[in-house]
């Protein structure tokens, strides 16, 4: 019987270790292939032979080194020779062999380079010694398996998901649908991974599907049948005698064959399908491939109705490498300082610790999180291993610690919870496969066979609502050293009604918490689950968690119900996918911390343009605005959104919101049609207008007389917006259909405005602010200032405002969103003499007028970061010194500075007491 795939990975990585100082050619090439022979259970004397006499085609006489006739021919020189001189001898001799003696395989070696030529398919491989276990299934052809050719992999993850959601798609179009399927894929996923990696015997998989295809393409369904109770019997029930082709397969468990489902008709282009899916070489797979897989088979509704995102390994690792990955890591470089026996028995204490860790994730998907945790923390056991085999090298070699090397870590550490079923079975698949591959990685390491088939031990994937859920049921907070994940993202607008109901009952803000992103969730029961115990959290989030009105709603619970402070924070990037119809989004990632396990330094990660590698910045305190919070008394601060202004600024207004189906917009032809009401269009004009010199047309019909309103255009206009708002689903819609000749909001300026966009550019260093006229009516996407002043204006346009738009602010995408209850009613602001006010005066008007100066250049362009004029530079900054000076004399030197200052401010101004202090102390002035 040959040994199996694993077995001769061992043997090679031993052969590798003990040839790796070898280099003298006529002492010792043929103890090397003796050994060499031997990686395969073969005995070398038995089919091949030494110094083999040839005559050359020129009548030279040569000896081949090795010679297996049919085979191989060897070449071998000593170490550091010229290997392209003894690529031309090997040929030489093949030339001068008889035609039924000349092999297929040529290898030449100088003990530390192999280069192997398949001449029947013209295919070099060249590499090292040490490479040799990753490299051995090249030499197949010495065990009598033909060497297999794959598919270009690059990149291999995606084009698998692809062949895998194409094979869903038949199935699903012949009516095989719903928990079945989703079973029936999730074990072809496994056989095809087993086929690959040792699991099974190579290959085994795709000759069973291979062979009886070729007999009948709709027997394939019942032959799965089959072979799926093979995997799910232990070898010593199966019934005797049994088909060979399914004799070979292993007993597997770990219930992923238990269930008994319908058998599938196959078809050929099913069939050929599946076979596509087996020319891939899936032990170079990621386990994102699973994540990938299941994001190719989910329709966008459904996967945007569940926040769902693929998360990749790159950001995985943003996530669990701060939050306790460095932490362990550097705990590993510190053992590795102590001496003698102390440095034996604490590595052992740190390598039994690893053993117990246990990890939840909560929102786990398809267990990216967790089977790249599980990896990492194989790969620092393996490190672990070695430096304890340094101290028993001598031993090590005579396998007399075989009981001391066996992983300690398996995959019954990991917990999750998952609200659909599909990703809970690719879970569990997904962990054992990657305890397979890391055990293969243990075994070549160290030089001992290292398996778990049969499974014994499974991961603890709940399948559940996690909002639903005790987590302390799955696994008691006492027992769990981290909670990470990436939860759904589900902005407030879009959450179904029960979603809604969920967060304001888990948040318990009195009836308020409509306005909190689905993601907040999460974090508030991740606090609940930790309540006194000490946490460490890490989760993926939507920015606008972190931002607006959303931060005074959510983080006070974070920080004083549970006690929780910011360990870490990627601030805004966007947020990268692998999966089919992948989903771009803006992300951060938050590592929140209590009690023992708050670090003393805080990381910062930033982003220049929301892409590329972050920049790392440490501090002793993070703010709920993902900004160092050093120089702040309190760095947990939040801006509470406000009804009114507390500033003493005037009210500003969202400008008119139509709900009209469009049918009051009007194009420039519809104006000519309706030129005799030209006295009832007026220019329409939102944050796209404002800044882009563009206008629209709209009908106010508000004031117009009945007989204007019965005329047949119009009065088939307001018909049609009747008719528009009596279908809609929302109640005060359907209310808004008793007076279609107004809008929903209805603000008509009848004296000049300061017109604010609701959204702006982040590649502008100020909003554009601007004064517009009757008759234009300003857009619900326009903030309205009804009685602005120069002074009001010059203050808005400042340094200063933008700071505190860009750090208080929301965000669309990563635009900057101009929030009246969070941004323009909470601003503070300064106090100022007449003498002050009228400077303020003058400076706005420089800028105003140097903007005349460029009338017919677009707001757009004139505040472009790259495009804004140098006059117009020059006359900002001019007012940004002037409005610093209003608050302190001593200059700002950032904006860190500036917001840092600011939210002292504001705190002081919205505590009562002190607020009631600083009024009186200001009129003694």
């Amino acid at each position: 019987m040959r040994l199996s795939w694993n077995e001769i990975r061992i043997q090679a990585s031993r052969f590798a270790d003990d040839w790796a100082d070898a280099h003298y050619e006529r002492g010792e090439f043929q103890s090397f292939y003796e050994d060499f022979f031997r990686i395969f259970g073969i005995q070398r004397r038995s089919v091949a032979r030494y110094e083999e006499h040839v005559k050359r085609l020129d009548n030279s006489h040569g000896y081949i080194d090795l010679f297996w006739p049919g085979v191989l021919i060897v070449e071998h020189k000593s170490r550091g020779k010229n290997l392209n001189e003894a690529m031309l001898q090997a040929g030489s001799y093949f030339d001068a062999l008889e035609e039924s003696e000349r092999p297929r395989y040529q290898l030449v070696c100088d003990f530390q380079t192999f280069w192997l030529l398949d001449r029947d398919e013209r295919v070099e491989s060249k590499f090292k010694l040490v490479d040799l276990p990753k490299n051995v299934e090249l030499f197949g052809f010495i065990i009598g398996v033909e060497r297999r050719k794959f598919q270009e992999q690059d990149p291999v993850n995606v084009k698998a998901a692809e062949i895998m959601g194409g094979f869903h798609d038949l199935l699903k179009k012949s009516r095989y649908n719903g928990h079945e399927l989703k079973v029936l894929l999730v074990r072809i996923v496994f056989c095809l991974f087993a086929d690959n990696t040792g699991i099974f015997e190579r290959d085994s998989f795709q000759q069973l599907i291979e062979r009886h295809a070729k007999e009948d393409v709709t027997y394939v369904g019942r032959l799965l049948e089959h072979l799926f109770q093979i995997l799910n019997r232990p070898i010593e029930r199966r019934q005797v005698p049994l088909d060979e082709d399914l004799a070979k397969f292993p007993f597997v468990n770990g219930d992923l064959f238990e269930e008994k489902i319908t058998i599938v008709d196959f078809s050929s282009e099913m069939c050929s399908l599946l076979l596509s899916a087996c020319e891939f070489n899936w032990s170079a797979i990621s386990p994102a491939i699973f994540g990938a897989l299941f994001q190719s088979l989910l329709e966008s509704k459904e996967r945007r109705a569940q926040g769902a995102h693929y998360t990749t390994e790159k950001n995985i690792l943003k996530v669990i490498e701060p939050l306790f990955l460095d932490d362990l890591y550097a705990e590993f470089q510190s053992l590795k300082k102590y001496r003698g026996t102390r440095k034996e028995a604490e590595l052992k204490k740190f390598w039994i610790k690893l053993g117990q860790l246990k990890f939840l994730d909560p929102a786990c998907g398809c267990g990216n999180f967790l089977v790249v945790t599980y990896r990492e923390l194989r790969k620092l056991e393996i490190a672990v291993v070695h430096e304890l085999r340094k101290k028993v090298q001598d031993k090590w070699k005579q396998s007399e610690l075989t009981s001391e090397i066996q992983s300690l870590i398996n995959v019954d550490q990991f917990y999750g919870i998952e609200l659909d079923e599909y990703p809970v079975r690719i879970a569990e698949t997904a962990l054992w496969m990657m305890d397979h591959i890391m055990n293969l990685q243990f075994s070549q390491e160290f030089g001992e066979i290292f398996m778990r088939i049969p499974l014994k031990s499974s991961p603890h994937i709940l399948h559940a609502d996690a909002l639903e859920t005790d987590w302390t049921d799955l696994l008691p907070a006492s027992q769990c050293f981290c909670v990470f994940g990436n939860p759904p993202f589900v902005g407030a607008k879009l959450q179904t009604k029960i979603q809604r109901q969920q967060i304001r009952e888990i948040a318990k803000l009195n009836g308020i918490g409509g306005t909190l992103d689905y993601v907040s969730a999460w974090f508030i029961r991740a606090g609940e689950y930790h309540g006194e115990t000490d946490a460490r959290v890490g989760f993926v989030a939507t920015n606008s968690i972190t931002q607006g009105e959303q931060v005074a709603q959510l983080w006070p619970i974070l920080n004083n119900r549970f006690g929780f402070e910011i360990s870490f924070a990627h601030r805004t990037f966007a947020w990268g996918s692998e999966a089919r119809g992948k989903a771009q989004v803006h992300v951060i990632v938050i590592g929140l911390a209590s009690g023992k396990k708050i670090p003393r330094k805080k990381q910062l990660f930033s982003y220049a343009d929301g892409n590329g590698e972050p920049d790392v910045s440490m501090h002793g305190t993070i703010s709920p605005y993902l900004f160092g919070a050093d120089g702040l008394g309190n760095s947990n601060i939040v801006v509470c959104r406000e009804s009114g202004p507390i500033n003493g600024l005037p009210r500003i207004v969202i400008g008119s919101k139509p709900i009209d189906g469009g049918n009051y917009i009007l194009t420039e032809d519809e104006c000519e049609q309706l030129a005799d009401f030209s006295q009832y269009i007026h220019p329409y004009v939102g944050s796209r207008e404002l800044l882009n010199n563009e206008v629209r047309k709209i009908l106010w019909l508000g004031d117009a007389p009945p007989d204007v309103l019965k005329h047949p255009e119009i009065s088939r206009r307001i018909s049609a917006v009747r008719k528009y708002r009596q279908s809609s689903t929302s109640a005060p819609t359907r209310k808004l259909a008793q007076t279609p000749t107004l809008y929903h909001v209805n603000t008509i300026p009848d004296k000049p405005f300061l017109a604010i966009p609701e959204t702006s550019s982040e590649f502008r260093l100020y909003v554009p602010f601007s004064w517009l006229e009757p008759p234009t009516i300003p857009s619900n996407s326009i903030r309205v200032m009804m009685n602005a002043t120069k002074a009001t204006f010059a203050i808005l346009s400042s340094a200063m405002h933008m700071a505190w738009l860009r750090c208080i602010g929301g965000r669309l995408k990563s635009d900057y969103r101009y929030s009246i209850e969070v941004v323009y009613n909470t601003f503070p602001l300064p106090c100022m003499s007449d003498r002050q006010t009228k400077q303020l005066e003058r400076l706005a008007n420089a800028v105003l007028s140097v903007r005349n100066e460029h009338a017919d250049t677009s707001l757009a362009d004139l505040y472009g970061i790259n495009s804004m004029p140098a006059n117009l530079s020059q006359a900002h900054q001019a007012l940004d010194r002037a409005v610093d000076r209003l608050y302190r004399k001593s200059p700002f030197q950032s904006e860190h500075d500036r917001i840092t200052f600011l939210l002292e401010l504001y705190e002081q101004r919205t505590t009562p007491a002190t607020c009631t202090k600083m009024i009186t102390r200001r009129r003694r002035r």
